[in-house]
C-alpha cells in the first residue's frame, strides 16, 4: 500500500521553489451564473494553464483564486480573481505589493469583444481598451504597463445591450473553437515569460 502512495506522490508536479517572479491572472466573474460566458474568457484559459502544469486553482489568497506553477522557467502565481471583475485590481495589485512583482511582469489573460471567436492579440502594454478590468488595474496600479493575452469574443451583434453580450454563454462551435484558442494562449503566455514576447506576438497575433 505504502509503494502505491509513493508512486501517487511521484505522478504530482514538484512544488515550485524560490520566489515569485511573475503573475498570470486571467480576469472574469466568480460564481456558477457566469461559468463559461464571454467575460470569463480570462478564466477560461487560467483553467488550462493550471491544467497543463498539474495544478489546481484552488488555493484562496489575495482576494483570488490561486495556484503556483512554473511557467517559461519561473516560478509563476496564476490567479483568477474573486472580486467581480469590475474590482480586479484590488486582488492584482494586493498580489503584486506582497511580491514585489513589476507591472512588466504581470500578465493579464482577458475577454475581448472586437475580436472574433477562436482568435487571440497580444500586447505588451497599451490602454484598457474600454475593458472595465483592466481599467480597475491600471487605476490601482498606476501603470499600463502591463502584458496582456486578449481572447477574442465575438463583436456585439447589433440590437444586443453590451452587458448582456458579454455575460452570454457561447454556443457549441464557438465553444471548440475558444477551446483551441485557450491552448494557444497558454503556449503565448509560456513564452512571453520565457522572454520571447515578439516570437509569441509573431506566432499567435491575428
Amino acid at each position: 500500500m505504502f509503494d502505491i502512495f509513493k508512486k501517487l506522490e511521484g505522478l504530482r508536479p514538484a512544488a515550485p521553489t524560490g520566489p515569485v517572479e511573475a503573475i498570470v491572472a486571467g480576469l472574469g466573474n466568480p460564481g456558477r451564473e457566469y461559468e463559461n460566458t464571454r467575460h470569463n474568457a480570462g478564466f477560461l484559459v487560467l483553467d488550462q494553464i493550471a491544467g497543463s502544469c498539474g495544478v489546481r486553482l484552488d488555493r484562496l489568497k489575495y482576494k483570488s483564486l490561486c495556484a503556483d506553477a512554473v511557467l517559461g522557467g519561473r516560478r509563476v502565481l496564476l490567479m483568477k480573481p474573486q472580486t467581480f471583475m469590475n474590482l480586479s485590481g484590488q486582488s492584482v495589485t494586493e498580489a503584486m505589493n506582497f511580491f514585489h512583482i513589476p507591472p512588466e511582469r504581470v500578465l493579464l489573460v482577458f475577454d475581448d469583444i472586437s475580436l472574433d471567436v477562436g482568435r487571440m492579440r497580444i500586447r505588451l502594454k497599451g490602454s484598457d481598451g474600454g475593458h472595465n478590468g483592466v481599467k480597475n488595474i491600471i487605476y490601482l496600479s498606476g501603470s499600463d504597463r502591463f502584458p496582456r493575452v486578449k481572447i477574442g469574443v465575438g463583436h456585439k451583434p447589433e440590437g444586443w445591450d453590451l452587458a448582456n453580450w458579454v455575460l452570454s454563454r457561447f454556443s457549441g462551435d464557438e465553444q471548440k473553437l475558444l477551446d483551441a484558442v485557450a491552448k494557444n494562449a497558454g503556449d503565448a503566455v509560456e513564452l512571453i515569460l520565457s522572454g520571447q514576447p515578439d516570437k509569441a506576438m509573431n506566432r499567435f497575433n491575428s
